[in-house]
């Protein structure tokens, strides 16, 4: 006898077992790969929250800094154009400062052994022109005050005539003058000294002491009714021989012209002086026919 089934009749109870185990193990695998599924996406989901947290980070701009192949390239956001520097941009020209001469200069005769200091502004005359001269260019040339003849002049400093404008001031000297004849005891005294004592009676030299050196000193003052001059000698015994130094000063026009005003003699004596205490005598060779050196001029500091 044979069964025949309809589509719309249950199936035999024989065949429920074997589709009760396949539904069961159909579950159980979808269940796992689900959970697979989860942790998956929740890895992939934490990974790509990190990715995009590290994106957001600012990154540090480079301002100025740029190499030659991509200095032509637009800048990148947050650095402008002008700290970009291009290749057709040159180097700025390096100024160079120039050097300022020193203000004072170095006179050396080694002849004499004399050297000494005065500002480049002064002018130097040295050798058989060396006669200073007071006031005014017709007037004799000032003398030297040794108490015997030999004296040879060495060099004069003299201060440029435009020095004090609006005063009487015509023209102000350093001399330096050297005699061999003398002894050191000659060298002491003066042919002619200061004769303003109010009894008419000459004032004996003094003793003075001009940086490290002694040396004797005396005054001398004349006038007429235009011009006046005073000179001031200083002498000291060195290497066998008498060095003598002269500052002088000499004006015109006070009390005759208008708006002429005396000048500060105190201050220009001052500026004299000071070249005088600059003054060095270095040992000198005059035996087995030495030739006679000559006189140099140096630059020498402030």
């Amino acid at each position: 006898m044979t069964t025949t089934w309809k589509s719309g009749d249950k199936k035999p109870s024989n065949q429920a077992p074997n589709n009760t185990i396949s539904g069961t193990m159909l579950s159980s695998w979808s269940r796992q790969q689900k959970l697979a599924m989860i942790a998956g996406f929740a890895i992939l989901g934490l990974l790509l929250v990190v990715s995009a947290c590290s994106k957001q980070d600012p990154k540090p701009a480079l301002v100025g800094v740029s190499s030659p192949a991509s200095s032509s390239a637009t800048p990148a956001t947050g650095v402008t154009a002008a700290t970009t520097p291009t290749a057709a941009a040159s180097p700025a020209p390096i100024k160079k400062t120039p050097k300022k001469r020193p203000v004072n200069v170095t006179y050396s005769d080694a002849n004499s052994g004399v050297s000494f200091l005065y500002p480049r502004k002064f002018v130097l005359v040295s050798g058989d022109k060396a006669h200073p001269q007071l006031a005014a260019a017709s007037m004799n040339d000032v003398p030297m005050n040794f108490v015997q003849s030999g004296g040879v002049a060495v060099a004069t400093v003299a201060l440029p005539g435009s020095s004090y404008p609006g005063t009487d001031f015509t023209s102000a000297f350093f001399n330096v003058n050297v005699n061999r004849s003398l002894s050191e005891q000659e060298c002491a005294h003066f042919a002619f000294v200061d004769s303003r004592n109010p009894d008419g009676e000459p004032v004996d030299a003094e003793k003075v002491k001009i940086g490290s050196t002694d040396m004797e000193m005396t005054s001398d003052f004349s006038a007429s009714a235009l011009k006046q001059a005073e000179t001031q000698y200083y002498h000291s015994y060195e290497n066998g021989a008498c060095y003598e130094y002269v500052v002088g000063l000499g004006t015109a026009g006070y009390g005759t012209k208008d708006g002429v005003e005396p000048v500060n003699r105190d201050e220009v004596f001052a500026k004299l002086e000071k070249i005088l205490a600059t003054v060095k005598i270095n040992p000198v060779e005059t035996e087995n026919g030495a030739e006679p050196a000559i006189a140099t001029i140096a630059v020498g500091k402030e």
